[in-house]
């Protein structure tokens, strides 16, 4: 910390750091965390997804290999990567029933392959869990306290199945993965588990990864994720491209809200 940066921080706390001022200094708390990618959910484009698409094609990173879209709900991501022209096989993986009906219907409009499984680090049948009598959200999660601590609802669950990426891509021969999306509602981290091979033989270029309040449910960290891809340069998503977030840090890393994350392998 710099003499300068020692000096407005001394002056900033003796004016700002009172209780009069919790508010105002919460809002803008709130209101830099958009600022820096987090809490930008409203579209694709604020999200940063946009631009991240036009930042891999114009890379030509989708120019070969597959995509694989884990919790595809009803398939919104992979309509996206379509209307932009991507041409690649996807697969689009969504485990609860509800949910899939929809993605099969989307798959036969947009030319990819639905499958009704969910992702983990074992092949196992489980139960994921969604609002009581609505089932098929794009909330649903393995983890039930995110609807009763997060969500504060009453939540059901399905009983569904469960494969591993590295099962995934054994079985279909697959050489390369030109992007794996990961959106699990706090599963991200055993989803990669799942995929230790494929990772290690530097099978999967690109991995995108949304990073949430969810992970706070799973005991998910940050560094967890970042110590499983050790290979990877991580960046964040803003609306107009990608931030690169260099040495890890607790301050930068740790902020357990809507954030989408890239990894790019080196």
């Amino acid at each position: 910390m710099t003499k300068l940066v020692k000096s407005v921080k001394r002056v900033y706390v003796w004016l700002f750091a009172r209780k009069a001022f919790y508010r105002f200094n919460l809002y803008f708390y709130k209101l830099s965390m958009c600022g820096l990618g987090i809490r930008n959910f409203e579209n694709d484009s604020v999200s940063g997804e946009k631009a991240f698409i036009r930042y891999l094609i114009r890379n030509r990173k989708l120019h070969s290999g597959v995509i694989l879209d884990v919790g595809a709900n009803v398939g919104n991501y992979t309509v996206m990567l379509r209307k932009n022209n991507i041409s690649l096989p996807i697969f689009a993986f969504e485990p609860h029933p509800v949910a899939f009906r929809k993605l099969e219907e989307t798959a036969r409009t947009h030319q990819f392959t639905a499958i009704p499984e969910g992702a983990g680090e074992i092949p196992a049948t489980t139960t994921i869990y969604d609002y009581s009598g609505d089932g098929g959200s794009e909330h649903a999660s393995m983890y039930e306290d995110v609807f009763s601590t997060l969500r504060h609802s009453q939540a059901e669950g399905v009983v569904i199945r469960l494969t591993t990426i590295d099962d995934f891509v054994a079985k279909h021969q697959i050489e390369r993965i030109a992007l794996l999306k990961i959106d699990t509602e706090g599963n991200e981290l055993n989803v990669l588990k799942g995929a230790a091979n494929t990772i290690r033989q530097g099978l999967a270029d690109v991995i995108q990864i949304e990073f949430n309040e969810m992970n706070v449910i799973s005991r998910t960290f940050f560094r967890d994720i970042k110590s499983i891809l050790p290979d990877y340069k991580f960046y964040r998503l803003l609306p107009n491209g990608l931030l690169p977030l260099g040495p890890y840090n607790t301050t930068e890393f740790e902020i357990f809200a809507f954030q989408n994350i890239v990894a790019i392998r080196q």
